[in-house]
């Protein structure tokens, strides 16, 4: 019979019924600096080729009162069609980098950084982008999963829901990242920064599925800040997010080897309830791990292929319920004069 071991995963909080944020508030004037970023990672090819095809297309993003840039993010990395060619990019937005000199042996994506700062920002500064979304691909079963920051931006919050209502082949959430420093993403150096996830998709593959649903989404995007531009407003609602709160690593031997894998009844099954007792990783000898954890979780990005490196077999979240206050219109002297 296979046998069971049980590890403690910590920290899993209890999810309330409705949970207030600390919102940021609503922009005051049209949002004309917009810019839609792909291959920030150079293997998840449905934003390396819609960037690129926008790049010879550009008018696919215009709209009446602001068009889009498009920006193929790492194009050396896309060029080879790798995560990265030194270190991640998306993890490179930090005032250490940006604010580092330059140096002729440092890593290629640092110096890209820069030159996304310098385009795109600075990063925290008036002068900045009015928004930037950055499309991603995962390896995992996550639909489509829209990322912001925690400290809320009201008006974020009002696109992501317009994408939901609109997200009818896939599933799509919103997950609030806390990270537990400064940001490091591309999109944080905007003054409104998304991130979209779309999968599953393998690396270095292109599924016409996925770059279809990917572009609609980048359209409805685009429509709702024609409509913010517009004067259009936008009533209070309640909403789902997720909210993480740990990482959990496979496990290993004691010389840092897997020990096993995620388990089948935990594999493909992100943004689903995990309750204590349930197994989320099968070991090599054939025995079970079981969750430990006192709370029902919802663990996210399960195997996705690059966190092998980082030691994250899947990210842990709890669901809460926030209510998302309107999002009034623009005073109507700016609206008129679009």
């Amino acid at each position: 019979m296979q046998g069971e071991r049980s590890i403690p995963l910590k920290g899993v909080r209890k999810a309330r019924s409705l949970q207030a944020m600390s919102w940021l508030p609503a922009p005051q004037e049209p949002l004309l600096r917009v810019a839609v970023t792909g291959g920030t990672h150079g293997d998840e090819l449905c934003g390396v080729f819609l960037a690129r095809h926008w790049l010879r297309c550009p008018e696919e993003l215009k709209r009446p009162s602001f068009s889009a840039i498009p920006i193929l993010a790492n194009p050396e990395a896309s060029a080879i069609c790798r995560r990265y060619v030194h270190k991640d990019l998306n993890r490179s937005f930090t005032s250490t980098f940006l604010n580092s000199k330059a140096t002729p042996d440092e890593p290629y994506e640092v110096t890209r950084a820069r030159e996304l700062n310098q385009q795109l920002g600075p990063k925290a500064s008036g002068q900045a982008f009015d928004f930037t979304l950055d499309l991603h691909n995962t390896t995992a079963n996550m639909g489509a999963c829209i990322i912001t920051k925690a400290n809320c931006s009201v008006f974020a919050m009002h696109m992501c829901r317009y994408l939901q209502l609109r997200s009818l082949e896939l599933p799509c959430r919103v997950f609030l990242l806390q990270p537990s420093g400064e940001t490091f993403n591309l999109d944080s150096v905007a003054k409104i920064g998304m991130a979209l996830e779309l999968g599953p998709q393998p690396h270095g593959v292109l599924r016409a599925d996925r770059f279809s649903q990917m572009r609609a989404l980048v359209a409805a995007s685009l429509d709702f800040i024609q409509l913010f531009n517009q004067g259009t407003a936008f009533p209070a609602f309640e909403m789902e997010v997720y909210k993480n709160f740990g990482e959990e690593d496979f496990p290993r031997t004691e010389a840092g080897d897997l020990a096993g894998m995620v388990h089948p009844q935990l594999q493909d099954r992100d943004f689903e309830p995990l309750q204590p007792g349930a197994p989320i990783f099968q070991l090599f000898s054939g025995e079970d791990v079981l969750y430990q954890g006192d709370r029902t979780m919802y663990p996210i990005f399960i195997n996705e292929a690059a966190y092998y490196k980082t030691h994250k077999a899947f990210i842990k979240t709890e669901k809460i319920m926030t209510s998302v206050p309107a999002l009034p219109p623009l005073p109507s002297a700016l609206t008129h004069s679009l």
